[in-house]
C-alpha cells in the first residue's frame, strides 16, 4: 500500500507540474546511519529515463532529498537527465546538501518547498594521509577549517614571512601535507564543478554572476552545516521558484511517505535495539536509498547484524568492564545492494 500511495502522489505531482516526468532520488538521513548519493545510482536513474517513450523529450523534474555524497555524482546525473529532457528542474521538499546542492546548480529551475534547504558545497575530505582518532578512524578535514586557519593568521596581523612560515609549519606538523593537498584539490574540484554546472544553462557572458554564486557556496558561508533557505538562495542568484500551495502540499506529502518508509526519524542505536528486543543478536533490514518514478521502484537495502559484546568465557573481566562491554555492540553488514520492486 505504501508504494501505491507514493506512486499516486508522483502522478498527482506530475499533473500539477503540467505533465512533467517526476523521478525521485531519496537518500536516508537516519541519525547514526546516513546514506549518501553514490555513482551506482546513475545506472538505475538511466533505467527510469529509458522507460520514457522514445518519441518524446519531456520536461523532467528530479525530486531530490539528500545530505550529500560523492562529488562525481552531480555532473554525471545532471548531464544524463538533460540528455532525455527538454527542461530539467529540481523539486526540493526539504534537505539537499553538499553534492545535492551541486545538482541544483545544474537545473534550469529550483522549486523549493518552504522547508527546502540547500547547503555549502565546500567538501569534507579524507585520504590515507588524514589524521587518525583514538579509535583508529580517519578524521575528515573540512575545507573551511583550513581556510579559516589561514584567515585567522592574517586577521591576527601576522605578516612577517618568518612568522607565516612558522604558522604553516605548525599546521603541517599536525596534518600531513598530502592531506592538505587533497583538501585543496577537492576544494578546487567543487568550485570547477559548480561553474560547469551553472554554465549548462547560464550564458557565458554572465561569468561574474557565476563566480559570485560559486564564491557564496564554497567560501563565504564559513560553516559546512549552514542551511540555505529559498530566500537566501534567491539572494545568491540561484534560479529558485516557490511552488504554489497545491504543488508544495504534494511535495511535502511525498517526502513524508519516504520519511516514514525509511524510518528516518528513528536513530540507529544498536544497543537500544538489542535491549528492546531482549536479545544479544539481531538482524535488521534498512532501506537506505529510493529511486522511484511512475515506471519502477529501486531500493538500496542493507541487511545488518547487531551482536552485543559479552564478557570473556572465563568470566575474569572486572565487573565494570563487563557492564561497559554490554553497553556496546558489533555491527556487521551481511549484505547490501539494489532491489527492484
Amino acid at each position: 500500500m505504501a508504494k501505491e500511495n507514493r506512486v499516486e502522489l508522483i502522478r498527482q505531482l506530475q499533473k500539477a507540474r503540467n505533465n512533467t516526468i517526476v523521478i525521485c532520488y531519496v537518500t536516508s538521513t537516519k541519525p547514526n546511519l546516513v546514506y549518501q548519493m553514490a555513482d551506482d545510482a546513475i545506472r538505475l536513474i538511466y533505467e527510469h529515463l529509458q522507460s520514457i517513450p522514445k518519441d518524446s523529450k519531456p520536461n523532467i523534474d528530479l525530486f531530490l532529498y539528500s545530505a550529500g555524497g560523492a562529488g562525481t555524482v552531480p555532473w554525471r546525473l545532471v548531464n544524463l537527465v538533460r540528455e532525455f529532457s527538454s527542461s530539467f528542474e529540481l523539486l526540493i521538499p526539504y534537505k539537499a546538501y553538499s553534492a545535492a546542492t551541486l545538482v541544483a546548480l545544474g537545473a534550469d529551475k529550483i522549486w523549493m518547498h518552504s522547508m527546502g534547504e540547500l547547503g555549502p558545497v565546500d567538501p569534507k575530505v579524507a585520504n590515507e594521509f588524514n589524521p587518525i582518532d583514538t579509535q583508529g578512524r580517519t578524521i575528515g578535514i573540512n575545507v573551511e577549517d583550513v581556510a579559516s586557519y589561514i584567515s585567522f593568521i592574517k586577521d591576527a596581523g601576522i605578516k612577517n614571512q618568518k612568522d607565516l612560515i612558522q604558522a604553516l609549519t605548525l599546521l603541517g606538523n599536525k596534518v600531513h601535507p598530502l592531506a592538505l593537498g587533497n583538501v585543496h584539490r577537492f576544494y578546487s574540484q567543487a568550485r570547477l564543478m559548480g561553474q560547469k554546472l551553472l554554465l549548462l544553462h547560464t550564458p557565458k557572458k554572465e561569468k561574474r554572476k557565476i563566480k559570485e554564486i560559486v564564491d557564496n557556496l564554497t567560501a563565504k558561508l564559513y560553516y559546512h552545516g549552514h542551511p540555505i533557505n529559498r530566500k537566501e538562495a534567491k539572494e545568491f542568484g540561484l534560479k529558485v521558484e516557490e511552488p504554489n500551495n497545491e504543488i508544495e502540499d504534494l511535495m511535502w506529502r511525498l517526502y513524508l511517505e519516504y520519511e516514514k518508509e525509511m524510518e528516518m526519524l528513528a536513530p540507529f542505536k544498536p544497543v537500544n535495539m538489542l535491549n528492546e528486543a531482549n536479545q544479544d543478536r539481531l538482524q535488521i533490514n534498512v532501506k537506505g536509498v529510493y529511486i522511484e518514478s511512475q515506471f519502477r521502484t529501486d531500493i538500496f537495502n542493507s541487511e545488518i547484524e547487531i551482536v552485543r559484546f559479552t564478557a570473556t568465557p572465563q568470566g575474569q573481566a572486572p565487573a565494570q568492564d563487563i557492564a561497559r562491554l554490554r553497553g556496546q555492540a558489533q555491527i556487521t553488514i551481511l549484505r547490501d545492494g539494489w532491489q527492484t520492486e
